[in-house]
């Protein structure tokens, strides 16, 4: 198992090896995105990378964006895109010691770039960063993938019994439109804190 270090995502950033990146929104959360209209609701993106949700939510007209990574390069690159996105949102921090109250998170392949002994822990902190109600809504690999280094796979049912403790599962079902090489593989997920 590769050390998950802030080193260790900081060179994949500085050597462009992050094959995850899609260098846009990806079309499932895009389309959520675009169904939001309280632009004053407070989102936490954690684990963001390149973040272009965060862009997107930016570019819409949403005023309480916190980008939220462990490694520096990429919050350095969300700014050169988005001169004005304020600093105060830009947090370089590991997402176990982050402290907030969300309306809503998003989930973009940071699930599946944990160590999967760290799950039980990643939902435990997502109930806690929500606001009673919150929604945690993203995407999820329905797929084995790697055992050794990210991404990390799993599977529906693991997923359910995982978060139905401290979540209300309003949705988690096969996307219709994912990219051509997560076809198939990728489930999108919307759920409720319970308070």
């Amino acid at each position: 198992m590769h050390n998950l270090s802030q080193e260790y995502w900081n060179t994949r950033y500085k050597t462009n090896d992050f094959s995850w990146d899609l260098g846009e929104a990806s079309i499932p959360l895009k389309e959520y995105i675009q169904q939001l209209h309280h632009k004053d609701i407070s989102i936490l993106i954690p684990g963001a990378g390149n973040a272009y949700e965060a862009e997107l939510l930016f570019h819409l007209g949403f005023k309480h964006i916190t980008v939220l990574d462990f490694a520096a390069e990429p919050l350095q690159n969300i700014k050169k895109r988005i001169p004005d996105f304020q600093d105060k949102y830009l947090v370089q921090q590991d997402f176990f010691e982050h402290i907030g109250q969300y309306d809503l998170i998003l989930e973009q392949t940071f699930f599946c770039a944990i160590n999967p002994n760290l799950r039980t822990k990643y939902v435990e902190h997502m109930h806690r960063l929500l606001k009673p109600h919150g929604k945690l809504v993203g995407l999820l690999f329905d797929d084995d993938l790697n055992s050794d280094k990210p991404p990390f796979g799993g599977h529906k049912d693991e997923y359910q019994n995982l978060f139905s403790p401290v979540f209300n599962i309003l949705k988690m079902e096969k996307c219709y439109n994912s990219i051509k090489p997560r076809e198939g593989r990728e489930l999108f997920i919307m759920m409720q804190n319970k308070i």
